[in-house]
């Protein structure tokens, strides 16, 4: 049975919602990423699955590391190869993981996102946010520094002047300075947070899920690989894509000015 993680699926939208809402949906001291990590691998495996929403319990989104957790690595008593050790086969497994699912995700930030919960909120690939939503790269201010990709993820999103301010001073923005700064692409209120995020993902699971999870993988190698690279990769996708059962039946359907046939 699950610990931490509701998996929830409707049609071809999962919901996993990070439910330990008395600990502040904590990713550390806990089963919280080997959960993840399995929700990710079940979803990966299953082609029923056309988009994700991940969303957190009661008030919070994640509040990232655990505290106490932190306050025993902090004792001195555990060496730093194994600390280090702790990281790879922990928390950095999540980018990792969400990186290469070639699913869409999308963060459904219901309140505070702070540390190593923006993280996993920046490890999706869009995100929506609650007005009662604040950010904050907080790690400067317990001594630390972002461990699990940060540093990575966040200059790609808001930019690197952006990141810095947020990296460098700790400090929280709300969601209107979220939306300002590219970091969400809505705010909305409260009780409309899921259901905004369901339309969305019922817009996404709409389309060719082939096609999807293809231009997915574009945009995701598109992070990291040259262009003409990446325009080498696309034109092999798109020679699969024209290949499909769904490309003919989309073409039809444009020819003949109707929509599609319903996707099963």
């Amino acid at each position: 049975m699950s610990q931490f993680l509701d998996y929830a699926q409707q049609g071809h939208i999962v919901t996993l919602t990070l439910n330990e809402p008395a600990r502040r949906n904590p990713l550390t001291g806990n089963t919280a990423v080997a959960e993840l990590v399995a929700a990710v691998d079940r979803i990966d495996g299953d082609d029923s699955v056309r988009a994700v929403i991940l969303t957190g319990a009661g008030t919070v989104f994640s509040t990232g590391g655990d505290i106490r957790d932190m306050e025993r690595q902090a004792s001195g008593t555990v060496p730093g190869m194994e600390i280090r050790r702790d990281y790879r086969r922990g928390i950095q497994r999540l980018p990792l993981a969400l990186f290469n699912l070639e699913v869409p995700v999308i963060a459904a930030v219901n309140g505070p996102a702070m540390g190593a919960g923006l993280d996993l909120a920046c490890m999706c690939d869009l995100r929506i946010a609650s007005e009662t939503a604040q950010f904050a790269e907080s790690f400067v201010r317990l001594g630390i520094i972002p461990g699990d990709g940060g540093a990575w993820l966040l200059p790609r999103i808001v930019g690197l002047s952006r990141a810095a301010e947020m990296i460098f001073t700790g400090l929280p923005i709300d969601a209107a300075r979220a939306l300002e700064w590219n970091l969400v692409s809505q705010v909305v209120p409260a009780d409309q947070l899921l259901p905004t995020a369901m339309r969305l993902a019922e817009a996404i699971a709409a389309n060719p899920p082939q096609a999807v999870r293809l231009a997915k993988r574009l945009l995701r190698e598109g992070m990291h690989t040259r262009l003409d690279t990446l325009l080498e990769m696309s034109a092999t996708f798109q020679a699969m894509c024209h290949q499909t059962e769904e490309h003919r039946q989309a073409v039809t359907a444009f020819l003949e000015k109707r929509k599609p046939a319903s996707r099963s």
